[in-house]
């Protein structure tokens, strides 16, 4: 990377610019002539083009005119170019970035001449799906001068973004959209592309998704989209992608200027704006140059009634990587939530209970401090002394961060039920269905459902235990199907966007509705109840595969719509635990309980959820 600086009046580059401004092409040319671009010949509309790709591309470009609108001096270093003088295409954009590698010397507002290469940069990787960004590679540039004024910002508001989210992509190429004519005024996705790299500004939108220790949050501007009452943006269906949503960073880094904390359904107010980008974690944002302030509402953590003396509560929670290495405040906190958000649930089932060494690669499986330390933590926080069980899996082959073994766990208050205990159950032995004095009775319990099955390979198996209460049996099931690793986003190049991990967990879901078709075949009455994070939606494959025969009901389902979500992903309120319940299970009470996934500050990033009944 070259820079040369050269103090030239001011009227003079705007001449330079302007004579650059007649000597190129109205519009974006589509088919570029061999060899380099020359000298004044090529402006930014033409490199960015009418698709989102680059008809420049693996070309090198020659002196292209215009001005900084910000600098990024980490991460991925450069800086945005934008030309003050745009053409007459809504589809091309007038904005850039230029990759230096290293800390770029010059600063916003400087107008400068850029040669280099374009090339396609795909966040993550071209096998992620993503969509790729535009940019001059290996730089020459050179200031003509400093502190001008910046292009305007394009508003980004309910106006400006389209409410379709994304075009189909093209059948034949695989169903991509890189090759289809921009229309930023039908899809969001391409009114974005339309602006990518270019100065843009948002006012006074509300926050959809907590703010981040990676100095992010997600806001929508477009709030009428899917609300949910406490300011979120719900993800309803795969049609419905929400297109107002917005990831805004700070520019600057964080040991230059903190970045605030924001829960959902505060409001970033005021002015932010910045260049336009693309990256691989929630695809378009605005990199923040000057951030707005955030208003907090001072959302409320949510706290479930307590059960009633003849009702059996039964509670799922997914306690994020929960190791004894973690600090004791996790513990305490997490205790706090089963005390007092959870009303000290008769039965828990907790995900993500990592082994006693925590993630350190070292052979073992039990997790006997883990669990004695948040059991003890409840104690202390006013909660009953939970007995448990589990199964410690096989060493490595539970998917899961690398060595912390995470696993299934039932908690159980002794004083309000009973664990019937039937010894066998490990960690590749199945337990099964029997008859017992005319009831469903499990063979081995606590036991896990056919852990050998090519379905739960690198996956959680479920854990299947046998309780009693007020003398009536309850088979109950915790799960943790496989994560969503791997499949496209929302904002991908390809649309739809391809789900390939889901074939996995539809597979899991068929194993669990078979063990509970064994379970109602024998007692057609029986007691069921089968919950967890389950890693997909409510209206998904996955849940219908769970629900097929009508073996089990979704207890989400009896929630109105805007009440179903237990985490938030990129602005999109969603469901990922999910409770569901036999036919014999009738009338039931079932409640997600908001204490984490709105929140900056959380334990973990899911929610807890609790169905109450009378067996």
């Amino acid at each position: 990377m070259t820079f040369r600086h050269t103090v030239i009046p001011r009227a003079l580059v705007l001449a330079a610019l302007t004579s650059t401004v007649l000597a190129s092409p109205a519009v974006a040319a589509p088919h570029p002539a061999d060899g380099d671009a020359g000298a004044g010949g090529t402006r930014v509309h033409d490199i960015q083009g009418t698709t989102r790709t680059s008809p420049y591309a693996g070309r090198t470009v020659r002196e292209v005119p215009g001005v900084v609108t910000g600098v990024r001096s980490y991460g991925s270093r450069g800086f945005w170019l934008q030309d003050p003088d745009a053409d007459d295409d809504a589809a091309t954009s007038e904005g850039v970035f230029v990759y230096t590698g290293s800390s770029p010397t010059v600063r916003t507002g400087d107008a400068v001449l850029v040669t280099g290469e374009v090339s396609e940069y795909t966040p993550g990787g071209r096998s992620s799906g993503n969509q790729s960004v535009t940019q001059i590679t290996r730089p020459e540039v050179r200031v003509l001068s400093s502190g001008n004024p910046l292009p305007r910002a394009r508003a980004l508001d309910l106006r400006t973004v389209p409410d379709a989210y994304a075009p189909e992509g093209d059948p034949a190429d695989g169903g991509s959209i890189d090759g289809l004519p921009l229309r930023p005024g039908r899809f969001a996705l391409d009114r974005f592309e339309s602006l990518e790299g270019m100065n843009v500004r948002i006012r006074h939108a509300r926050v959809v998704g907590p703010s981040t220790p990676y100095a992010e949050l997600w806001v929508t501007v477009k709030p009428w989209q899917h609300p949910t009452p406490r300011g979120g943006t719900r993800y309803a269906s795969y049609a419905a992608q929400n297109s107002g949503r917005l990831k805004v960073e700070m520019l600057t880094p964080l040991s230059e200027q903190p970045f605030p904390t924001a829960d959902v359904g505060d409001r970033l107010t005021g002015t932010t704006a910045g260049p336009l980008d693309y990256d691989q974690y929630g695809g378009y944002l605005v990199a923040a140059r000057e951030l707005g302030e955030v208003e907090r509402r001072h959302l409320p953590r949510e706290r479930t009634r307590p059960q009633h003396r003849s009702e059996l509560a039964v509670a799922t929670y997914n306690v994020e990587n929960l190791d004894p290495g973690d600090d004791q405040a996790k513990f305490d906190r997490l205790a706090e939530g089963v005390v007092r958000s959870l009303a000290s649930p008769d039965i828990l089932a907790l995900e993500e209970i990592q082994d006693d060494s925590g993630p350190e690669d070292d052979g073992t499986v039990t997790a006997d401090r883990t669990v004695r330390r948040l059991v003890d933590a409840i104690v202390a926080a006013g909660g009953p002394r939970y007995a448990w069980r589990g199964i410690d899996p096989r060493d490595k082959q539970d998917g899961g961060q690398p060595g912390g073994n995470i696993r299934n766990v039932f908690l159980f208050d002794p004083d309000r039920v009973s664990f019937v205990d039937r010894p066998g159950g490990d960690a590749t032995t199945p337990t099964g269905v029997t008859e017992r004095r005319g009831k469903a009775a499990l063979t081995l319990s606590p036991g896990r459902i056919a852990p050998g099955d090519e379905a739960w390979e690198d996956s959680r198996k479920p854990l299947a235990g046998e309780f009693r209460f007020r003398g009536r049996p309850v088979i109950v099931v915790a799960n943790h199907f496989a994560s969503k690793g791997g499949d496209q986003a929302l904002h991908a190049r390809f649309q739809p966007p391809r789900r390939s991990s889901e074939e996995q967990r539809m597979r899991q879901a068929r194993q669990v509705n078979a063990f509970v078709a064994d379970v109602l075949a024998v007692q057609p009455s029986a007691d069921v109840v089968v919950l967890g994070d389950v890693n997909d939606f409510e209206f998904s494959g996955t849940a219908e595969a769970l629900t097929d025969g009508g073996v089990l009901r979704n207890a989400a389902l009896r929630l109105p719509p805007w009440e179903r979500y237990t985490y938030v992903y990129q602005g999109n309120s969603q469901v990922l635990d999910q409770t569901l319940v036999s036919p014999g299970v009738r009338s039931f009470d079932y409640d997600i309980v908001h204490t984490n996934a709105e929140f900056a500050d959380q334990v973990s990033d899911h929610d807890p959820q609790v169905l109450r009944f009378r067996p």
